[in-house]
């Protein structure tokens, strides 16, 4: 008889990459036969509550894209991936029934779909180790110099307890297994038309023109520090409105993992020791704390982050009027400057920093409407949306 081979499934979710990957490297520091899987959860691509599909094919593209690539780098390591569009509490309890797997390695989420649905998932894989380890931090949550709990509300108070006393850790590396690894793989990633879309080619006057995967946030990192020095004025163009250049760009590869933060760290010190250092540099890792800050807020209030009174419990008399909320998103408003914004979000799937605010604020506080109809707008819409 037979013996069967140990298997470690590595779920893929918001963590498209190899490089500086630690659910992949985790998974295959172990003696086992490893496979990764991607499903395109169809509850992705239905309608919300607020009338908004949740995925619009800008993000929808980007994300055919990442996966596409993805395979394509896990099969340089002979590591397969098998692609669904279906639910994932479908889809993985049968390739753990029919791989015998014994350990599902994914990245730690905490808002509440991503935690429903892994429930639900280990509802139905009982004799199935789970490891899910943070894979989407600057900081690493197991290493910050406070309880979660005691995250502090103000981000200057949140960036000096970390920035001087907190070591970022180093980035880890997946080795090449041997062709043993490999399965027959005859599943396919969706088409756009697949997913409800028609196909489409961007826009040509879009700020954000890149593809998504791996490659392209390492191709474009390459260029933005080390072949245009753009990262030396940085602190200056941020804020620009139009072009691809004005910023980095790199949010929406961040949001579905296809880079680390950690990895634009690293890069970051060695522009810096390589070129010059000066505070554009510096600011590039500023915003990277941002971005921890935010996602601490999130773990620390968890689902009051998603409620109409906020994580500070404020009750304000928002509108939801039909008319004032159509004329925000078709760029129709009374500022030409909120119109121009909302006219590029609906035609590219993207806006500038300084225009987010912005129309997030006509919104909220010029129109007074309900701010989780905007929000479910933006989820919609952009590229790099971002629990």
């Amino acid at each position: 008889m037979q013996k069967t081979e140990i298997t470690n499934l590595v779920w893929f979710r918001n963590d498209l990459r190899i490089a500086d990957n630690a659910v992949l490297h985790e998974a295959t520091k172990r003696n086992a036969r490893v496979i990764g899987v991607y499903c395109f959860d169809p509850k992705q691509f239905e309608v919300d509550t607020f009338g908004f599909k949740k995925t619009e094919k800008f993000r929808a593209k980007f994300l055919i894209e990442s996966v596409k690539n993805l395979k394509s780098q896990l099969s340089d390591l002979n590591i397969e991936l098998l692609v669904y569009h279906k639910l994932p509490e479908t889809a993985i309890p049968e390739i753990c029934k029919t791989y015998h797997v014994n350990t599902i390695f994914l990245q730690k989420e905490w808002t509440q779909e991503e935690i429903d649905i892994e429930n639900t998932v280990r509802a139905k894989t009982n004799n199935v180790e789970w490891q899910s380890i943070y894979n989407q931090f600057l900081f690493h949550p197991e290493d910050i110099n406070f309880e979660i709990s005691k995250t502090p509300q103000v981000f200057t108070d949140f960036r000096k307890k970390l920035e001087k006393y907190v070591k970022i850790r180093e980035e880890v590396t997946t080795p090449k297994r041997t062709e043993n690894n490999r399965i027959d793989n005859n599943t396919t990633i969706p088409t756009l038309l697949e997913l409800g879309f028609e196909e489409f080619e961007p826009h040509p006057y879009s700020a954000f023109p890149f593809k998504g995967g791996e490659t392209e946030a390492l191709n474009r990192l390459e260029y933005y520090f080390f072949q245009t020095k753009k990262l030396g004025f940085y602190k200056k163009t941020r804020n620009g409105l139009v072009g691809k250049d004005y910023s980095s760009k790199f949010s929406a590869w961040l949001t579905n993992g296809s880079i680390s933060a950690k990895t634009i760290y690293r890069k970051v010190k060695q522009f810096e020791k390589e070129h010059f250092k000066n505070e554009s540099t510096y600011w590039l890792i500023f915003e990277l704390i941002w971005r921890d800050y935010f996602k601490y807020i999130s773990l620390k209030h968890g689902n009051q982050i998603f409620k109409l009174e906020g994580i500070l419990q404020k009750d304000y008399d928002w509108s939801t009027n039909q008319k004032d909320i159509q004329q925000w998103i078709n760029g129709e408003t009374a500022s030409d400057f909120v119109n121009a914004n909302m006219i590029e979000l609906k035609e590219t799937g993207w806006m500038s920093n300084r225009g987010r605010q912005n129309v997030a604020s006509y919104f909220a506080k010029e129109l007074e409407l309900d701010w989780r109809i905007g929000a479910a707008y933006f989820e919609s819409l952009l590229i790099d949306y971002d629990v």
